[in-house]
C-alpha cells in the first residue's frame, strides 16, 4: 500500500488493514520520503507512529520507508521528477517484500481531474483514458480499488473511523498544475455541472475502452509491417494515415524510442515516405531509414577517454563480452548450427577494416570485399561498426555481416553463434 499520510492514502491504508485481519495477510506501508517539504521528516515520523499504534491494536501492519534524492533539470516539471522517481521507489520496496501487488489511493475526483489536465496538454486518446484501476507493469500490478468511489465517501470514512492525516502544505500553491485546476477550476465547474466528476470520470472510462481498441488494431496492422524488429515502409505505407500513425508509435515505443512527441510523430508521418537514406535523431537514439527499412538505434555511449581498443578476446562459452574500447559487446549464444566451433573461439584477434578483406556470405558462394558484401547485404554505413574477429589468421566474424561461411562449425560440434550490440548509455 502507497501511504503518503494524507486523508486518501490513511482511508485506504485503514480499510486494507481492516479487512485483511485475521486473514494471515500482511500489509505493507509503503511512505516515499520526496525531501521537497520541509515538513517531510514530520510527516515520515506520523505515518511511522500510526503504523505502530496500529500494530498494536493486532492489524497486521508494517512500515517502511525511503528517502529520495531530487534534482530537476532546469526545465524540468517537479511534479512529474517526484511522480516517476515515487513509482521507482514503490516499486523497489515492494519487490524488496517480496510483493508484487501495490494498491494506491486514487479515487473518482483525481480521474475526472486527470482527464481535464490531459485534455489541455493535446493527449490523444491514450492520454484521456486517465488512470486504470489495474494495470501490470515491470513486475508489479498497481491496483486502484477506489478509482470509481467520489471523494466524499472516503471523506466520510475518515470522519466515521476518526482517522488522522497529514495535510501536504504544496497542495495550495498554484505553481502545480494539478492544484490551480483543483484550487481555481474544479468549484466553479462543479458549480455549473453538479455531474462534473462522475461523467468525466465515466468519459476517461470510455476512453480506455476507445484505447484498447486502437491499441488492438495497431498490433495487428504492425504484425504486417515488422520483421526483426524493422519496420518495412511498403507495407506501412499502403495502411490509411490514422492507421499508419498508430503503428509507429507502437513501433517507436517497442524499440525503445520512448518520449516521441505529436509534433516529431507528424514531422516522420510526412517525411518517412521518402526513399533516400535518411536519420532522425530522437531523445533516446536514431531512427534510421535505409532502402525501404527503418530501423531505431539507441545512442551508443561515449567511450570512456583515453580507452584502449581490445585486442584480443577468449569467448569460452555463450554470454555477453564487453568491448568498451569498440563502444559495443559481442553476444555469443550456444547452437546447434550455424555457430563458430568453440575452438577458434579461444584465441580472437580483434582489428579494424584495414581494405582488401574477404567475406564469404554463405557456403558456395564466391569470397567478396567486404564493401560488395556490406552493399549487396544492405548493411548501411552506420552499421559496419565494431572489430573483425580473426583466429589463427582467418576471418571468422564481421560486425553487420555475421559469421564467415568458412569458419562455420559441421553440425553437432560444439559452437557459439555470434553477434554483435552497440553499447547503450548507462
Amino acid at each position: 500500500m502507497a501511504y503518503s499520510g494524507g486523508r486518501d492514502s490513511t482511508a485506504l491504508l485503514h480499510a486494507t488493514l481492516v479487512a485483511a485481519h485475521g486473514t494471515g495477510i500482511v500489509v505493507h506501508a509503503l511512505h516515499v520520503h520526496h525531501g521537497l517539504s520541509a515538513f517531510a521528516d514530520d510527516w515520515l515520523a506520523r505515518c511511522e507512529a500510526q503504523c505502530r499504534r496500529w500494530a498494536r491494536r493486532g492489524l497486521p501492519v508494517v512500515f517502511h520507508a525511503i528517502r529520495l534524492q531530487l534534482t530537476p533539470a532546469p526545465g524540468d516539471s517537479i511534479e512529474a521528477v517526484a511522480r516517476t522517481a515515487r513509482y521507482a521507489a514503490l516499486r523497489r520496496l515492494a519487490l524488496q517484500q517480496g510483493a508484487d501487488l501495490v494498491l494506491l489511493a486514487h479515487h473518482r475526483r483525481d480521474q475526472a481531474e486527470t482527464l481535464l489536465l490531459q485534455a489541455l496538454r493535446g493527449a490523444g486518446v491514450a492520454g484521456l483514458a486517465g488512470m486504470p484501476a489495474v494495470v501490470e507493469r515491470d513486475g508489479i500490478t498497481w491496483a486502484r480499488p477506489w478509482l470509481a468511489q467520489p471523494r466524499e465517501a472516503i471523506e466520510a470514512y475518515v470522519q466515521r473511523h476518526r482517522l488522522t492525516h497529514v495535510e501536504d502544505d504544496s497542495n495550495a500553491a498554484p505553481r502545480f498544475a494539478r492544484n490551480r485546476l483543483r484550487l481555481q477550476v474544479w468549484p466553479a465547474l462543479q458549480a455549473a455541472f453538479a455531474q462534473a466528476e462522475s461523467t468525466l470520470a465515466d468519459a476517461a472510462r470510455w476512453a480506455q475502452q476507445a484505447s484498447a481498441c486502437v491499441a488492438d488494431l495497431a498490433a495487428l496492422d504492425l504484425a504486417g509491417c515488422v520483421e526483426g524488429g524493422v519496420l518495412h515502409l511498403a507495407p506501412w505505407q499502403q495502411l490509411a494515415p490514422h492507421r499508419a500513425v498508430q503503428v509507429l508509435r507502437l513501433w517507436l515505443r517497442r524499440a525503445g524510442a520512448n518520449g516521441v512527441g505529436a509534433a516529431e510523430l507528424d514531422r516522420l508521418m510526412v517525411e518517412l515516405g521518402r526513399a533516400a537514406p535518411a536519420r532522425w535523431p530522437l531523445r533516446s537514439g536514431e531512427l534510421r531509414r535505409y532502402r525501404g527499412e527503418l530501423r531505431f538505434v539507441v545512442t551508443p555511449a561515449p567511450l570512456p577517454a583515453g580507452a584502449p581498443r581490445e585486442t584480443t578476446l577468449s569467448v569460452r562459452r555463450g554470454g555477453r563480452y564487453r568491448l568498451v574500447g569498440w563502444g559495443g559487446m559481442l553476444v555469443a549464444e550456444r547452437v546447434r548450427e550455424g555457430g563458430v566451433a568453440l575452438a577458434q573461439l579461444r584465441g580472437l584477434t580483434l582489428l579494424p577494416r584495414s581494405g582488401g578483406e574477404q567475406f564469404q556470405g554463405e557456403p558456395g558462394r564466391p569470397a567478396r570485399s567486404l564493401k560488395k558484401q556490406y552493399q549487396a547485404a544492405a548493411v548501411p554505413a552506420w552499421a559496419r561498426g565494431g572489430p573483425l574477429l580473426y583466429s589463427d589468421g582467418r576471418l571468422v566474424f564481421v560486425p553487420g555481416l555475421g559469421i564467415d561461411a568458412r569458419a562455420l562449425a559441421p553440425r553437432g560440434e560444439p559452437q557459439l553463434r555470434l553477434a554483435w550490440e552497440p553499447l547503450s548509455p548507462g
